[in-house]
């Protein structure tokens, strides 16, 4: 009778063992030194000019985001202002780093600086982009 049940385990067992693999895939988001997570996430579209400040420390911490996973990213960051679906799941998350047009109305694609983080078919970082800032305006 022990003996029915081994295949049926053996199934199981290999099931488990790639669930854990495909779960340790990237690795968890680091602290970003000097970088106000909070201020960034209440700035959604960037519509307060307030990730401006934030961009040099994202720029400088930028290697540190590859191979995060998705919920890692959206952790640190909050949900995107935009995120686009791509072939084989791969997808990309945009943050605007400076107000424009996506502030009117709908939030409308804008062409606002934005940095872009690449996901690949595992869910994790392979690409970070970062457009250039336009010179903020003297108050």
């Amino acid at each position: 009778m022990l003996i029915s049940y081994f295949p049926q385990f053996c199934r199981l067992a290999v099931v488990a063992v790639c669930l854990g693999l495909l779960a340790g895939c990237g690795h968890a988001l680091p602290n970003l030194p000097g970088f106000d997570a909070a201020a960034w996430r209440a700035d959604p579209y960037a519509c307060r000019d307030q990730r401006r400040a934030a961009v040099p420390v994202l720029a400088r911490n930028r290697e540190r985001l590859y191979d995060a996973r998705a919920d890692d990213v959206t952790a640190l960051l909050g949900p995107p202002d935009e995120e686009e679906l791509r072939a084989n799941t791969e997808k990309v998350y945009y943050y605007y780093l400076e107000p424009g047009t996506q502030c009117q109305g709908r939030h409308a694609r804008s062409g606002a600086a934005c940095i872009s983080l690449r996901f690949g078919a595992l869910g994790t970082v392979t690409e970070v982009l970062t457009d250039p800032l336009t010179p903020a305006k003297p108050l």
